[in-house]
């Protein structure tokens, strides 16, 4: 049985598509990894190594061939479990006009809230508070297609915030976003995880976006080869390379000087703990 913190459960999982048929392929093969409530977990590796099947198995638009998976112990497979899933989990994925069904920011957000039957009190309440969290305020009477692309992104964010999820699952949210929208998103991922509880859950394959989590999933040809936080997985600079990944260039450097005989901490993920680190062995000055 998995200990009483764990809130999402994965237990031997293998997910296969076309079972039986013409070009069967085997996607995932025995996963087994969980997270506690308020965690937040980054999953990485490379183009094809099964992040989306894996996400999409989390709030069960997909269910495991083999195996189970648990969302605060509600078994994905049993059809009674899926409405409760899928409040629990809200899903945000890589192009935000795939999750767009409205004609204004508002009416969007209050899309999912309508469709439980919540009373109109109820789902204003929702709607103030999730636009709010996702910084629309100005926006909330906009037709969606006069937002950016960071700002439609958003408006995914704050859709499955109105359901009050306990859990948000990521899907490359800023993959197709410009470096400052993606600033954006992700200051928005990490305060909803730090300050509202909200597990996080993030497919990436930007290495400077694991940085910011808690844990590590990494995947390669759907296996989950690796787990652990940030530093021990950046540690593991040969595995990282071998899956065509880069470390973020504050944890490279900080490798280099390490080998060098610098004694850093593992613990350098960014270039403020990379600057702090240094700070003492160069004297203060300039740093």
């Amino acid at each position: 049985m998995p200990p009483a913190s764990s809130y999402l459960t994965i237990r031997d999982l293998t997910f296969v598509y076309n079972r039986g048929g013409p070009g069967e392929k085997t996607a995932l093969a025995g996963i087994n990894a969980e997270a506690a409530r308020g965690e937040f977990v980054a999953v990485i590796g490379p183009n094809g190594s099964g992040k989306s099947t894996l996400a999409h198995h989390l709030n069960a638009l997909l269910v495991p061939t083999t195996g189970c998976v648990r969302i605060n112990g509600l078994d994905t497979r049993q059809p009674e479990n899926l409405l409760e899933i899928r409040r629990e989990v809200g899903m945000v994925f890589q192009n935000p006009d795939n999750q767009i069904v409205a004609a204004t920011v508002e009416e969007d957000v209050a899309f999912g809230p309508e469709n439980l039957g919540l009373p109109p009190e109820e789902i204003k309440r929702r709607v103030d508070a999730a636009v709010k969290m996702a910084g629309l305020e100005k926006e909330r009477n906009t037709p969606p297609h006069f937002l950016s692309g960071g700002q439609k992104q958003r408006l995914a964010i704050a859709g499955a915030l109105a359901m009050k999820p306990g859990c948000l699952v990521c899907d490359e949210p800023t993959a197709m976003l410009d470096p400052v929208s993606r600033e954006e998103i992700l200051r928005i991922l990490l305060r909803l995880n730090r300050q509202e509880k909200i597990t996080v859950v993030l497919i990436t394959q930007f290495m400077e976006e694991a940085a910011l989590a808690q844990k590590v999933w990494v995947l390669e040809k759907g296996r989950l080869i690796f787990s652990g936080t940030p530093g021990e997985v950046f540690l593991q600079a040969e595995m990282v390379a071998s899956l065509g990944l880069e470390l973020p260039a504050p944890v490279e450097l900080a490798r280099r000087l390490r080998a060098a005989g610098w004694p850093l901490s593992p613990d350098v993920l960014t270039l403020d703990d990379l600057v702090e680190e240094l700070r003492p062995l160069v004297g203060g000055g300039a740093l």
